[in-house]
């Protein structure tokens, strides 16, 4: 019996996990305005405001998704952020952002290499593809575990 409720309180306490986002962005007006709207969508978000402090925590922490900004320093940065997120064993979704509005359109690459460009109107959108992408990280992560 009590077997069956600790194995009923531990369901529970995973059903309330909140999908973890590290959010690695050099400035801070756009990285606080992107965890607030991250935080809001019921995602539970750790900031980063460079490559090394990113780095530092992804080796800390399991991540569900890693948001880097297109400009961190230089495109090279980001890049390498994403790179190590990758070769980490619970293989997390990871996605390249951008808060400026003059910005190019952007552009889908491989299915691990996703853009997107964030304004006031597109919040919405947004958090779908935030959605989407921890989706896709989950079905993928369930498929290298069978």
């Amino acid at each position: 019996m009590t077997k069956r409720i600790a194995s009923s309180r531990k369901a529970k306490h995973r059903a309330l996990e909140l999908a973890r986002v590290l959010l690695v962005h050099g400035d801070l007006a756009p990285r606080l305005a992107l965890q607030t709207i991250l935080q809001a969508g019921g995602y539970s978000v750790d900031a980063a405001a460079s490559p090394a402090e990113a780095l530092a925590k992804l080796d800390e922490g399991k991540y569900d998704l890693v948001l880097t900004d297109s400009e961190l320093g230089s495109e090279t940065a980001s890049r390498n952020v994403l790179a190590y997120a990758r070769v980490k064993d619970y293989h997390p979704a990871t996605a390249v952002v951008t808060s400026r509005h003059d910005s190019p359109t952007p552009r889908s690459g491989d299915d691990d290499d996703h853009k997107m460009s964030i304004y006031a109107e597109n919040l919405p959108v947004l958090l779908g593809k935030v959605a989407d992408l921890i989706g896709v990280r989950a079905i993928r992560r369930q498929a290298i575990s069978y």
